[in-house]
């Protein structure tokens, strides 16, 4: 996965204010933090509500309705905000097509205890287990 895909989820350099070339930009994205314009362009591509973004975020609904939309979230949800983008641009490359990644996401999956992989991206062993289906996608191997 590119780092430029990660922040084509996330609107770019317009939203980000920041261009993404490689992994250390990332680093330094996380670091400075993710705009909630950012957050807001995920949640679209993912085709959720901000209510059901919070879910998948140490930060509550609230909070992140208070934020302006070029108000900078802390490093610890930053980082979870592009751990979120990265797995949503990877399935996107995946399937290309996000009418088909979104439903792959809500779909129950036997190879994840029957449970859809939005139910698991709530922590990050659960984005790693749906990152690591994702894979077998990519390579033909279905459980």
């Amino acid at each position: 996965m590119k780092a430029c895909g990660i922040a084509d989820v996330l609107g770019g350099e317009k939203v980000l204010g920041w261009k993404v070339r490689n992994n250390m930009d990332l680093v330094e994205l996380s670091k400075r933090g993710v705009p909630k314009s950012a957050l807001s362009r995920l949640a679209k591509t993912l085709g959720f509500t901000t209510a059901h973004m919070a879910t998948f975020l140490p930060v509550t609904e609230r909070t992140i309705q208070r934020y302006t939309p070029k108000q900078y979230f802390k490093a610890y949800v930053s980082e979870q905000i592009l751990e979120l983008a990265q797995l949503a641009a990877y399935g996107l490359e995946i399937f290309d097509d996000q009418e088909q990644f979104l439903g792959w996401l809500n779909e129950p999956i036997k190879a994840l205890g029957g449970r859809a992989p939005v139910e698991l991206l709530d922590t990050r062993f659960g984005v790693e287990m749906v990152r690591n289906e994702l894979i077998r996608i990519e390579y033909g191997v279905f459980s």
